[in-house]
């Protein structure tokens, strides 16, 4: 990873002092153009981040995880094919705002993200995260949510309902509707994994307007009642996932 010219890592013991070199100039220090920056959080190995660099040349994308080994994948391929608007960050997401200044971001992914059904402060779509996306994103930008979990989708949804922000789109059964937009037609090898165990793929693309105060949902969710048996049969079957 350290020898790949399109990926990114910054102490953070160095952010306490300093914010990253990069942040604001991202297009024209890493790009060397004007275009949109979008973001894929907690992207893993990276196959969403990959797949819409080849589907939009025209803007740029940033896949941003902890967990380099995983990255590793996606950072290759691109570095391999020869992809120019893709790059990869190492980073904690908590930290966003050391790397990206406001109004620098226009879009940002969450592809499959933990619901974190006990920790809502944990959760990527929660009132903590969306004060965070806030301070990076541009006027009107938009936030995409692709997940499996019935509790983040519904849990979201009622986010979005009481802060009132503006929905685009949603769907709980993403494949089932026939969408027509190809960036919704990516399927990383995770989600494969749970459309293959018959479970839905649930979407939903809204405008993360600016708010003065945020409300956390009060409502009780039923807890995915699949997820934990899952992720112990894939630890003991492939430490890798």
């Amino acid at each position: 990873m350290a020898a790949f010219p399109h990926v990114f890592e910054y102490p953070y013991p160095a952010l306490t002092e300093n914010d990253c070199p990069l942040k604001g100039a991202w297009r024209t220090k890493v790009f060397g153009n004007d275009r949109p920056i979008v973001l894929e959080l907690g992207c893993g190995r990276g196959e969403y981040t990959v797949g819409l660099g080849r589907l939009f040349p025209e803007k740029n994308f940033i896949g941003i995880d902890i967990k380099g080994a995983r990255m590793w994948a996606g950072a290759k391929e691109s570095l391999e094919t020869g992809m120019t608007n893709v790059a990869f960050l190492r980073t904690r997401i908590e930290l966003l705002a050391h790397f990206f200044a406001a109004g620098e971001v226009s879009e940002i992914w969450l592809t499959f993200p933990d619901p974190q059904m006990k920790k809502v402060n944990k959760r990527l779509t929660g009132t903590r995260f969306m004060r965070l996306y806030a301070q990076i994103l541009a006027d009107g930008g938009r936030i995409h949510l692709k997940t499996d979990s019935l509790f983040m989708y519904t849990y979201t949804c009622e986010m979005i309902r009481i802060n009132r922000y503006p929905v685009i789109t949603r769907t709980d059964d993403l494949y089932g509707s026939n969408p027509q937009d190809t960036v919704l037609s990516i399927r990383t090898g995770y989600e494969q994994q749970w459309i293959a165990r018959g479970l839905t793929i649930k979407y939903v693309l809204f405008v993360c307007e600016a708010r003065d105060a945020l409300r956390e949902p009060d409502i009780e969710i039923e807890p995915d009642d699949y997820r934990s048996y899952n992720r112990r049969h894939n630890n003991q079957t492939n430490p890798k996932i």
